[in-house]
C-alpha cells in the first residue's frame, strides 16, 4: 500500500503555482520598465503563463501516469528552476517571454501531479474535505505571493523577484526529494492518450467543470494581471495593490471556512457551487459600481469568497468517472481550463478593463452551471 505524500508538502507543491504567479504581478510594471514594454504587453506575460501551463499539465499528467508520480514532480521542479534562471539574465522582451514560458510548463508539475497523488489516495467524501482543507492554503498563498512580490520589487527590483521564484524552486525540490512518496496504484497500467482525450471531449459534464473552473481563475487572475496598472493610474489610492492582497486573502480564507463547515453539514458539491456562481456575480455588480476608486476592490473580495468555495467542489468531482486513468484524465482537463484562462487572459490584457471581464465571468459561469450536455453524434 502507497503512502499518502506529506499533507505539508502537498500545501507547498499545490500553493507553488499560484505563489509563483502573484509574486511576479506587482513586479509587472517595473518589468514593462526595464524592458520598454507597454502594459499591454507586459501584461501579456501572464496570459502566456498559462499556455505554457496548459502545455505543462498535459505533459507531466501523462508523464507521471508512463514513469510515477515522484520522477515527473522532480523533472517539473528542475524544468521550472532553469526557467526562473534564464528569466534572471534575459537581455531583452521576447527572451523573458520565453523563460517566463519554460517556467510555467515546469511549474504546471505543482498542479497536476500534486492532484493526481491525491486522488491516488483518497476517493469521495475524504477527497472532498482534503480539498477543503487544501482551499484554506490556496486561500492565502496569493496574498502570500503578492505581499512577497511587493516587498522583493520594492527592496531588489524585478531581478530580485526572478532570484526569489528561482530559490524557492530548488527549495521544493529538495523538500520532494527527500520526503515525496510513489503514490502511482501499482495496478493500473497508463491508458492511450487518444482515447482517454476523445472520451472527455465528448463528455459535457467534463467541459461544464472546465469552463467554471476556467471562469473563476480568470475572474481571479484577470485582478492580478491588471490590478497593477489599475493601482498605478489612481489618484493617491489609500490602499496598495500589494496590501490588497491581504484583503483578498481574508476573503478567500472566509470563503473557505464557510466551505468547509457547509461541507460538514451535508451540503452537496453541487449546490456550493452554485452559491460560488451567485457570488461572483454579486462581486462583479459591485465591482462595476465601485470602479473609480480603491474601493473595487470590496467587489473582488467577494469574488474570492466565490473562489474558495466553488473551485475545491468542482475539482474534487470532475474526474469521478476518469479513476482508472487519474494522469491522463487529470492532464486533459488541466489543459482544457487553462487554455480556456489563458486565452481569457489575453483577450483581458489588451482591454485593459477588469469590470467587465469580471461580469462577463459571471454571466459564463451561470451559463457553464445551467448549461446542457455535449452529446455524441
Amino acid at each position: 500500500m502507497f503512502r499518502r505524500p506529506p499533507l505539508a508538502l502537498v500545501i507547498l507543491l499545490l500553493s507553488f503555482p499560484q505563489i509563483v504567479e502573484t509574486i511576479y504581478s506587482p513586479a509587472l510594471p517595473l518589468i514593462a520598465v526595464a524592458y520598454r514594454a507597454t502594459p499591454e504587453e507586459a501584461a501579456q506575460t501572464l496570459s502566456l503563463w498559462f499556455v505554457g501551463f496548459a502545455f505543462g499539465v498535459v505533459s507531466w499528467g501523462r508523464i507521471c501516469d508512463l514513469i510515477g508520480r515522484r520522477p515527473a514532480l522532480l523533472a517539473g521542479l528542475a524544468v521550472y528552476a532553469l526557467g526562473a534562471g534564464w528569466a534572471m539574465i534575459a537581455l531583452d522582451f521576447p527572451q523573458l517571454l520565453l523563460a517566463r514560458l519554460i517556467s510555467a510548463f515546469g511549474a504546471a508539475v505543482g498542479s497536476i501531479v500534486t492532484q493526481t497523488s491525491l486522488r491516488d489516495s483518497c476517493r469521495g467524501t475524504d477527497l472532498s474535505r482534503v480539498f477543503a482543507l487544501l482551499g484554506l492554503a490556496l486561500a492565502v498563498s496569493p496574498a502570500i505571493g503578492m505581499f512577497l512580490g511587493q516587498a522583493i520589487s520594492a527592496h531588489a527590483g524585478h531581478q530580485g523577484v526572478f532570484a526569489g521564484l528561482g530559490l524557492l524552486a530548488v527549495l521544493l525540490f529538495i523538500l520532494s526529494l527527500v520526503f515525496w512518496p510513489e503514490t502511482r496504484p501499482p495496478d493500473i497500467q497508463p491508458q492511450h492518450f487518444l482515447p482517454t482525450l476523445q472520451d472527455m471531449l465528448w463528455d459535457g459534464h467534463i467541459w461544464r467543470n472546465a469552463v467554471l473552473i476556467a471562469v473563476f481563475n480568470l475572474a481571479i487572475f484577470g485582478y492580478y494581471q491588471l490590478g497593477p496598472f489599475l493601482f498605478e493610474r489612481l489618484e493617491d489610492p489609500w490602499l496598495e495593490f500589494g496590501e490588497s492582497g491581504l484583503v483578498l486573502a481574508a476573503a478567500s480564507l472566509l470563503g473557505a471556512i464557510a466551505n468547509s463547515r457547509l461541507l460538514r453539514r451535508g451540503t452537496p458539491a453541487r449546490g456550493l457551487v452554485g452559491y460560488g456562481v451567485l457570488l461572483l456575480a454579486i462581486g462583479a455588480l459591485l465591482l462595476g459600481l465601485l470602479a473609480s476608486g480603491p474601493a473595487f476592490v470590496i467587489g473582488m473580495a467577494v469574488v474570492a469568497i466565490a473562489y474558495a468555495i466553488a473551485i475545491p467542489n468542482i475539482l474534487a468531482q470532475a474526474l469521478q468517472n476518469y479513476t482508472d486513468r487519474l494522469g491522463t484524465a487529470g492532464a486533459i482537463f488541466s489543459m482544457l481550463y487553462y487554455t480556456l484562462l489563458g486565452l481569457g487572459l489575453v483577450v483581458a490584457g489588451w482591454s485593459q478593463r477588469l469590470d467587465i471581464l469580471v461580469l462577463a465571468c459571471a454571466m459564463l459561469g451561470a451559463l457553464a452551471f445551467r448549461g446542457g450536455r455535449l452529446t455524441r453524434k
